[in-house]
């Protein structure tokens, strides 16, 4: 059997650092061997074996000796026994070299097995968009933060955050969207995480069968949301010339449920309820034929009254120095029926055609007399009952005579009196009279004279 005098012994790449050491230079084991070639894995050659010390010079040399000199002058046996004795007997420094090594491989391969555990392979979809990715993170809070993923307080997370997470585990995330809701008439707003208006129409709950939608039930809804009108289908009774329908509708209007319900509406025809008013659930509207016509009155306006204070006259005594005129206004009237039965008539217009004048009368605030010498103690109340039934404002058949004692305009100014006798106090006229019968005694009063004295 050959045997190489290349003996090597193999030593790790992943040697620790601590226990490194370099690699001696190869050199060819005999001298002026021509072949200086060595594997890079090889470990630098053991070191020779000591030599014996030399035997005396006059010591014969046995032939083992002779041999074991040829050895250490480079001879190939030498070589070869060296290399059997290493096989034979290997060294305790090679186990201590590969303890670190063997370690530093235990190590690395425990690492590994922890990375592995750690890593999760997650199903994450945001929106509608699926991907699959791996991650350390331990939540769902902690993977949305890792992967930049900001959620608000209508977004909808599932599972939700803070759940644990495991390897297979999938997370969706659904971004809530504004919607400006009009719902049979009342507007406000709401979210939804629905990606259509259908979607959103049942998330919300919202009766859609038979709705009006203001837009395609198809239609997308982006993250800025959008406007959206529903009209929900509605019963609807309307009483009409002696006959009532009820219809399912989804009307925006009473006058378009009215109109649905075949009914027509001429002249001044109207509904219970304002036809421009929005058409409840369960709502009855009658509808009230009218026929009518206008009618144009003058009617008066009153005038005022204006009292001025005049010393002048006797307190009691009033004197009209302005009559008063009664104005002139012209008013419309309508006058309807409602199916068949006459209502008020309502005022529609009014204009004046005459202003009123005001009356301006003079109060008297002068002392009257207490007597009027030459008349005092006669019988002027016979003589007013005679005259006037002994009323003060009491005026002949003609006009021409008035007051308690029947005096004429002329008479009564004469005798100091302002405007009418039948106008002023019953006091005034008393001392007036007293003053006419000091000048022409009882003549003024020639059928009834003669109770002054009875």
């Amino acid at each position: 059997m050959s045997t190489s005098p290349y003996e090597t012994t193999y030593q790790p790449s992943y040697e620790p650092q601590d226990s490194y050491q370099p690699y001696e230079p190869y050199e060819p084991y005999a001298p002026g061997h021509g072949d200086t070639y060595r594997p890079a894995y090889e470990y630098a050659a053991p070191a020779a074996e000591p030599e014996p010390p030399a035997a005396p010079a006059d010591e014969p040399r046995l032939p083992r000796q002779s041999a074991r000199d040829g050895g250490r002058d480079g001879g190939r046996a030498a070589a070869r026994r060296a290399a059997r004795r290493k096989k034979s007997d290997p060294r305790p420094d090679g186990l201590r070299r590969l303890l670190p090594q063997a370690l530093v491989v235990a190590f690395l391969a425990g690492g590994t097995s922890a990375f592995v555990a750690n890593d999760k392979a997650i199903e994450l979809t945001v929106d509608g968009k699926e991907r699959t990715l791996h991650t350390f993170a331990d939540d769902v809070t902690e993977l949305l933060a890792d992967e930049g993923v900001a959620v608000g307080a209508h977004d909808l997370v599932a599972p939700a955050e803070g759940t644990a997470l495991a390897s297979g585990d999938q997370v969706t995330v659904h971004y809530g969207r504004p919607v400006q809701l009009t719902l049979d008439g009342q507007r406000r707003k709401v979210w939804t995480t629905a990606h259509t208006v259908d979607g959103a129409l049942r998330q919300l709950g919202v009766r859609a069968e038979g709705a009006y939608v203001s837009t395609s039930r198809s239609q997308s809804i982006g993250r800025h949301g959008l406007d959206l009108a529903v009209r929900t289908e509605r019963s609807v009774t309307v009483m009409a010339d002696g006959r009532r329908r009820t219809i399912r509708t989804n009307a925006a209007t009473v006058g378009e449920a009215v109109g649905e319900a075949g009914i027509t509406l001429h002249g001044q025809d109207t509904t219970s309820v304002p036809a421009s008013s929005f058409p409840r659930d369960g709502m009855t509207v009658t509808v009230m034929r009218v026929t009518g016509t206008r009618e144009t009155r003058e009617e008066s306006i009153p005038f005022a009254v204006e009292r001025t204070r005049d010393p002048s006259l006797f307190l009691g005594t009033e004197v009209v120095e302005q009559a008063g005129e009664a104005g002139v206004k012209r008013v419309t009237y309508e006058l309807r029926t409602v199916n068949g039965v006459k209502q008020k008539p309502r005022r529609t217009k009014s204009e004046v055609v005459r202003e009123p004048r005001s009356r301006v009368v003079k109060v008297g605030t002068k002392p009257l007399p207490s007597s009027v010498g030459g008349a005092d103690g006669l019988n002027w109340s016979g003589l007013a009952a005679c005259e006037s039934g002994g009323r003060p404002g009491a005026l002949d058949s003609t006009g021409t005579y008035g007051g308690l004692y029947q005096f004429d305009t002329q008479t009564w100014q004469s005798l100091g009196g302002s405007g009418r006798p039948q106008d002023a106090p019953a006091a005034e006229q008393t001392y007036r009279a007293k003053k006419l019968y000091v000048r022409r005694g009882a003549s003024p009063w020639p059928h009834c004279g003669p109770r002054l004295h009875g």
